[in-house]
């Protein structure tokens, strides 16, 4: 499944400075029935987002008018527990395009790339510059540039470099997952099958 490419994305940000998010806040297990991609959104941190009675709670971020964008800033070791890639598409399907944080589990990682999502891991001091600026004004814009491989926060200039590997970089560039990346070489590899048999 193709997903929206990604080379430079300037958003406002959605600060949630919470250490340790584990998958089961991102998507509780309870909404994990479904194999398709979409329809998560509606649940991310469930838990966390609404009451039992299923009202908004005023205090948690994402129901916060004042905060919005495509970039989810989160505190250290965002993604750890389990291996479920529906937390991954949780995010994905609300509209996150990039979580920053200044540590990820490999596993959420992984699966974030697979589909779309750019995690970009920075220093704990750069993190912390991203939460106040965030703080000081609601609307500042980040930067994150995939092909330069850089984060920046605009009303200041501070920028940070940040590590991708090379294949998952190339496949976000052209939107693609690991099956469009074949498909995307299907000429080279027939080519290369034919030459195999002789």
């Amino acid at each position: 499944m193709a997903y929206d490419k990604f080379t430079v994305l300037t958003s406002a940000a959605v600060p949630m400075p919470i250490e340790n998010v584990d998958t089961d806040q991102i998507i509780p297990a309870r909404f994990l029935k479904a194999t398709e991609r979409t329809g998560f959104g509606d649940n991310l941190f469930r838990d966390w987002r609404y009451n039992g009675d299923g009202t908004p709670k005023k205090d948690f971020v994402l129901n916060n008018s004042i905060y919005s964008g495509k970039i989810l800033v989160g505190g250290r070791n965002f993604g750890s527990g389990s291996s479920r890639e529906h937390a991954a598409w949780a995010i994905y399907d609300y509209g996150f395009r990039c979580v920053v944080s200044s540590f990820f589990a490999d596993i959420f990682k992984n699966n974030s790339l697979n589909v779309g999502i750019l995690p970009v891991q920075v220093s704990p001091e750069f993190l912390d510059k991203i939460f106040k600026a965030i703080e000081a004004d609601p609307n500042t814009q980040l930067e994150v540039s995939l092909p330069q491989q850089t984060i920046t926060i605009l009303a200041t200039g501070e920028q940070e470099s940040f590590d991708i590997n090379g294949y998952k970089k190339d496949n976000m560039i052209n939107g693609y997952d690991d099956i469009d990346y074949l498909q995307a070489m299907k000429t080279e590899i027939q080519s290369f099958a034919a030459k195999s048999l002789y």
